[in-house]
């Protein structure tokens, strides 16, 4: 019972997260600045924004290509991925799950590691003479991208499209026709 009552004040508390950051975020759009110059690096870098004020808020959301993608900057690392599961995975809260940094989706609970894009269960063993529950992976779920931090600059590497994630659906079903394609 006291479980479920965790649990309930859990969600409660990630919904209300959510609505703020909802209402709340910062968005970048990467292909446009202040002087309304590209933000494409001859590397092939895209620019995101200032590692001081990325470390500010915590976490910012960028477009690259019509794609939107989450900056967060957790524990003193940054890690950037799709901010599409099902839904919006900026209003995200990020707990530490066997050792590892997770988003934890306010409205599915799904849990993706922000190193790996992994989708996480806790699941049983029933051949085991007393099964535990053990958090496993579902495989990588998520697209992750690749952080370059240059004199106080954070960049993001263009993804690879050539491996598919589940959450390039929604990523692509996002880029297509925004909130309403999503059916929020």
């Amino acid at each position: 019972m006291l479980d479920l009552i965790i649990l309930s004040l859990h969600f409660f508390i990630c919904f209300l997260i959510s609505i703020a950051t909802w209402y709340g975020s910062k968005e970048v759009d990467s292909h446009s600045s202040s002087t309304g110059g590209a933000e494409v690096q001859s590397d092939g870098l895209i620019f995101i924004g200032k590692e001081d004020d990325i470390k500010k808020s915590q976490r910012i959301t960028a477009k690259i290509d019509g794609r939107e993608i989450v900056v967060f900057y957790h524990e003193g690392k940054f890690h950037a991925l799709d901010s599409r599961c099902y839904r919006k995975i900026f209003a995200c809260v990020i707990s530490d799950i066997d050792g590892q940094a997770c988003i934890v989706c306010p409205w599915h609970n799904f849990k993706i590691t922000l190193e790996t894009g992994e989708g996480l269960y806790e699941g049983i063993n029933p051949q085991e003479p007393s099964p535990t529950p053990k958090w496993q992976s579902k495989g990588v779920k998520q697209r992750i991208y690749k952080l370059t931090i240059d004199n106080g600059n954070v960049y993001v590497s263009p993804p690879d499209l050539s491996v598919s994630f589940d959450s390039d659906y929604y990523a692509e079903k996002f880029k297509q026709g925004g909130e309403l394609a999503m059916g929020k």
